[in-house]
């Protein structure tokens, strides 16, 4: 079994409680800039959405690094930078197709979330519960029902030619 972060938009209020947890436990500061979670706003929707590492089965920021700066904790499975071999290229965060792999303003090296070692704060800050730290019987689990309506529509799509 694998934990990951579980993220469920509409019990998000936009505190941004999760930002300020996650940039005191990774930096030290409170400075959401520095964050590894991000929260997207919707405007037109007046709606919230948290974003981070999905800790994906098949890493392309892991495959991109020339210098392979990013490796997997084995204490928690998590997909971490080790900032001591990063040398700040950015290929990491041109190869993550979820734009989760960042780029911190102090140190111009890239980071990412590294599930705060088994223990998320942003989980415990969230006070509407929106971010859930659960167990995955596999990789791509995480998906969970929007994968099975997605993949749904796709199927129905496809077997009526397309439409």
């Amino acid at each position: 079994m694998t934990k990951m972060l579980n993220i469920i938009p509409e019990k998000c209020t936009g505190c941004m409680q999760c930002e300020l947890a996650c940039s005191w436990v990774q930096t030290g500061t409170f400075a959401p800039s520095q964050s590894l979670i991000r929260v997207y706003v919707f405007d037109e929707e007046a709606s919230y959405a948290p974003y981070t590492c999905l800790q994906c089965d098949e890493a392309w920021c892991m495959t991109a690094c020339p210098v392979n700066a990013i490796a997997v904790d084995e204490s928690g499975g998590a997909k971490v930078v080790m900032e001591e071999l990063c040398v700040g290229c950015h290929l990491c965060t041109i190869a993550c197709p979820f734009g989760t792999v960042f780029t911190l303003p102090k140190t111009a090296k890239a980071s990412k979330c590294n599930l705060c070692g088994g223990d998320p704060a942003c989980v415990t800050a969230c006070p509407t519960d929106a971010i859930e730290f659960v167990e995955i019987d596999k990789a791509g689990d995480w998906f969970g029902p929007w994968a099975d309506k997605v993949h749904g529509s796709y199927l129905e799509a496809s077997a009526n030619g397309g439409e």
